[in-house]
């Protein structure tokens, strides 16, 4: 339960703010109090206290592994794609290549700002950069981008557990339907991921109070 207080002052105001307040209060009990357990892309799992529930959650798979346009027309008028290996392989893996300086052979218009890592710190050369890398050395497939994301991004992951982020469509409640999540890659890019700072959008207006010193009429 969310109990609002407010100075007397102020009651107008936060007036205007209790459809965000109610809001909030469906979000909580929508969540519950339990932790989710871990998600699968692409595999459907139970939200804790909805075992019995019948829908579920599908997080989004990505495609992978990545293939690159060469600008070309096949003779069917398909665009023209090469895997990474197809270049990759014809040179040595450059262990100083970072993200944020200029690269000269591949990728030359790729301006990634992703700290400090470098290209080796996520991409796995041992394969022709057709497989992700963990921190610990392990080949991770494309598809599971989000366990790389994970292991530099706990806090996020943690909150995207237990129903922030991922662009939801469907249910909060899983006893009512299913529910489809984004993966972190279909927001963010993953080699700049920030989002541009952007300025938010003005409260509503309740028209029943004045611009000046919000009085009523």
């Amino acid at each position: 339960m969310v109990i609002l207080t407010c100075h007397p002052a102020r009651l107008p105001r936060a007036a205007a703010l209790w459809p965000m307040a109610l809001l909030c209060v469906w979000v909580g009990l929508g969540q519950g109090c339990s932790r989710s357990p871990r998600p699968q892309e692409g595999v459907p799992f139970s939200r804790a206290g909805a075992s019995s529930s019948p829908y579920p959650v599908i997080i989004r798979e990505v495609a992978g592994p990545p293939e690159i346009a060469t600008g070309l027309l096949d003779d069917k008028g398909q665009p023209v794609t090469v895997g990474c290996a197809t270049c990759h392989s014809t040179k040595a893996p450059n262990a100083a290549a970072r993200l944020g300086e200029p690269l000269r052979d591949f990728h030359q218009k790729l301006a990634g700002q992703h700290g400090s890592l470098s290209c080796l710190s996520c991409h796995d050369a041992t394969d022709g950069y057709a497989s992700l890398r963990l921190a610990d050395g392990q080949r991770l497939p494309y598809q599971e981008v989000m366990k790389l994301c994970a292991q530099c991004h706990g806090p996020q992951y943690r909150d995207y557990l237990n129903g922030a982020h991922g662009g939801m469509i469907g249910h909060w409640d899983l006893t009512q339907g299913g529910r489809v999540r984004n993966n972190c890659i279909h927001c963010h890019d993953p080699h700049a991921p920030k989002y541009p700072t952007v300025t938010p959008a003005p409260g509503p207006r309740d028209r029943f109070l004045k611009e000046e010193g919000h009085e009523r009429k």
